[in-house]
Order: C-alpha cells, then structure tokens, then sequence
C-alpha cells in the first residue's frame, strides 16, 4: 500500500486553465481505494465540484491552489440543506458527502473564484425584491460553498489551509459528528465583498472542534445553526457539545453567532479565547426570528476580546423580518417552486419562539466600543438566566435590555458606561451597580421591518 499518490501521476495539469475535474477526481478514488493521501503538488488546479472519500486524507502542498469553476454546470446539484432549508442545491467545490476517516489538510489554497456567483445573487436580488421575493433569493440564486461536510463522520480540516473567495458559504458542516477544523485561514475579501460568505457554520452537527480559525469573511465569522423555521423544527437535529477555542475574526458580521437558524436547538457549546476586531460590527450576537422556534442552552464564552468593535453583545429575536418572514405574493403563487412551499409553510406562534436560557460569559473584554448591549428578546419567552463574570467593558453608550429574566453580574464586573443600560419596567440587572442601568417605563424595541431591507440585513 503507497504511503501517497501525487495527482500528476492521473493527469492533473495544475496549469489554471485545464479543467482538471475529472484527473483529480481519478486520483482522489484511487487514493481511498488504497485508504492513503493524495498529495497535489505546486500549481493551480482549475476544477469543478471534488469529493472526498472515506479513508483517505487530500493534501495540498503550500503553492497549490485548487481553482473553482465559474460555471455552475461544473457543481451538480445535490440533496443537501442550505440556510436552514433541506432542498437540492449545487454540490461544493470540496465535498465530504456521506463519508468516514476523511482528512483536507495543507499549507495550500482552496479558491472559489466568486465574484461571477456574488454578481448573479445582486442581479437576481434586484429583480426579486420589487415582487415582494427578497426571502427567497438566497435559495434561489445557487451559489456553490467552497467546503461542505454533510452527513460524514471523524474529519480533519487545517493544518494551515487556505480558503478564499467561496461563492456562498466557506466552510459549511452539517448533519456530521466528530469533526476538528484546525488551523485554517479565511480570506474572502481580498478583492471584493461577497454576499453571505460566511465563514464556518457549524449545522446541526455534534462533537466539533474548530481551533486556530483565522477568519475575514463579509457575513457570520463562527456561526451555529439548526434548522430554518417548519423544516428545521421537522428536522429537529440540535447542534450540540461545540467547542470553539483561539480564533480570529478580523472581519464579518459577527465574531461568534448563535442563529438565526434555530429550529433544532443548540445546547453544550463552549467558546474561549476569541479575538474579534474592527471592522467587525457586533462581537457576541444571538439572532432568531418569531417563526424560528428551538433552543439555546447550556453555553459558556469566556475570554472573548473585543477591539474597536461597535457593539459589544447584541440579541434579537426578530431578525431580518424581510428575509425571515417568507409569504408567497399571490401574483406569484402560479408556478412557484417547490421550496417557496417549504420556506413559507406557517409555524404556529407558541412553537416558532426561540428559548434562549443557561449562558454563561466569562471575561469579555471590549475596547473602542459605542454600545454594550443591544437586547431585543421576546415577552413570550424571555431570555432567561445569563450569568456575567469578569466582564471589562468600556463604551459610550450602555444601550438597552428588552425582556429578559435572572440575569445575574458577578461583583467582578466591571463596566465604565457613558450612559446607563435602559431596561423595561420587567427587568432587573441582579448585580449590576445601580449606577450602570435605569428603567425606561416607555422603553420599546424599534419596528425593524420599517427598515430598508439593506439596513435590515446588517443588523
């Protein structure tokens, strides 16, 4: 049995303008056949969707660049979900679909090529929000991931990949278990700002680690999900025992994100020592929407450092009502496709909220920031039982705490505000020097689907 096979030896030219799809895929089938690596050497690998197999590890060499397609005919469409939707999508550049003992290592680069799928998304989009659609853009403009883990098991990810510019989402893991993303650095926006290139997204998976991710992406840097709405809550697959640990966002929407996509729950999810920095808009963020339903439980962060980031935590549970509340325009029920059905099936209001309960954040400092807590929850389901401790944060304004119950600062807090936390006539900060926050009797959240649906999707 070879120690490796080198992808040359089965016709890959690495030459940036030979499709090397089918010699590479050839290489990668002998290389699990013989449960060994395939090594791919210095040069740049033009190819189409790639999928690995069990048994084996592919490793590409520092100056090996696999190149995405700009063809969409060159990713088959696969069953899959995306965006919390189970539905036929276009396969991944890279794919470990269905399989065990996999490993995608290397000092090498996988690059997705987007620009031409980040234009067909804003050329669909323009033509969809006048018709009353901007829900259903993001699923119907197919977009290949760069990564995708889906139903596989025991995968290794890093030693100092590179991944960049991916069409849509980067690095996307779903429906897996025990998987280690180690050592990867993210960088998708070298050159331009790609819509929804997120950066890992940890779906409905169990037993994950994610260490040393080096992330600048233009949408959520480290974000868990389960499930979107009636089919999420049909899946009901929780994301659970996550551990995410020495990262750096250096820019995103987020640093760490729980949602929007809820449906399944998250519960045992710990986050230590992540460093988040500017132009990076919101640090912590839990987002859901009132048709989300599922759980966050059981979740501790701690050492989370926030520079010059605006707001330090922020919470909403009524997130991006243009693109979270999906209706079908009657003018558009002829010919709909089948998932519009999906996206839109109601959910009853009692199931679609989100219970949020059992956090704990430890050590989250903030510099440079302008608010300290953004808090928009739901009356009906409060968020319950936050502990602080050890928080250090200095910013201009304290911001505002909606509906929330037995949150709880340890006397190690310590908080320097330029005006105080403003709450509802329901809330008290157990702990938190009364200096630091006031009840606003006619204190209201804002009527975020006022919004434009621009500012709607920054928030």
């Amino acid at each position: 049995m070879p120690d490796e096979m080198n992808a040359p030896a089965f016709g890959a030219r690495g030459d940036g303008i030979t499709l090397d799809t089918r010699a590479l895929q050839a290489a990668i089938d002998a290389a699990a056949a013989q449960r060994t690596t395939l090594r791919v050497g210095a040069g740049v690998y033009l190819t189409g969707s790639l999928f690995l197999k069990s048994g084996m590890t592919l490793q590409l060499d520092r100056g090996a660049t696999l190149l995405g397609s700009r063809h969409l005919a060159d990713y088959p469409l696969l069953p899959t979900r995306v965006a919390g939707i189970e539905m036929r999508w276009p396969a991944a550049l890279v794919n470990i679909y269905g399989e065990r003992d996999v490993g995608l290592v290397g000092e090498g680069c996988i690059d997705g090529d987007g620009q031409v799928f980040w234009d067909s998304y804003w050329a669909l989009r323009a033509s969809y929000e006048p018709r009353g659609l901007r829900w259903a853009s993001d699923y119907d403009c197919q977009r290949p991931r760069l990564v995708q883990v889906f139903e596989s098991a025991r995968v290794n990810i890093g030693e100092g990949l590179l991944l960049r510019r991916s069409g849509f989402w980067t690095l996307h893991l779903c429906y897996s278990e025990d998987l280690t993303v180690d050592g990867v650095v993210i960088r998708n926006n070298d050159e331009a700002h790609g819509p929804s290139t997120d950066g890992i997204d940890i779906d409905s998976c169990r037993r994950v680690t994610i260490r040393h991710a080096d992330i600048a992406v233009n949408d959520d840097a480290l974000c868990l999900k389960a499930g979107r709405d009636a089919d999420g809550l049909r899946v009901a697959r929780p994301c659970e025992d996550i551990a995410i640990s020495d990262c750096i966002v250096r820019e995103g929407a987020a640093g760490l994100t729980f949602g929007s996509e809820t449906s399944g729950g998250f519960r045992r999810i710990t986050a230590q020592r992540i460093a988040v920095h500017a132009p990076v808009p919101v640090g912590l963020l839990f987002k859901s929407a009132p048709t989300r339903g599922g759980f966050v439980e059981d979740v501790s962060i701690s050492d989370l450092s926030l520079h010059d980031v605006p707001v330090a935590m922020r919470a909403t549970m009524n997130w991006n009502p243009a693109y979270s509340r999906a209706t079908i325009p009657e003018t558009e029920l002829a010919g709909a496709p089948a998932h519009w059905g999906t996206i839109a099936q109601p959910v009853p209001p009692a199931q679609g909220r989100t219970h949020v309960a059992g956090v704990h954040i430890h050590h989250l400092l903030a510099r440079g920031a302008d608010v300290a807590f953004e808090v928009d929850a739901d009356a009906q389901a409060p968020m319950r039982h936050f502990r602080f401790s050890g928080l250090d944060i200095e910013a201009r304004r304290g911001g505002h705490v909606l509906d929330v119950l037995g949150w709880r600062f340890d006397a190690d807090c310590r908080l320097r505000l330029g005006t105080p936390v403003a709450v509802n006539a329901d809330v008290a900060l157990a702990g938190l020097d009364a200096a630091h926050w006031q009840v606003e009797p006619g204190l209201a959240r804002r009527d975020v689907s006022s919004l434009s649906m621009a500012e709607q999707d920054v928030l």
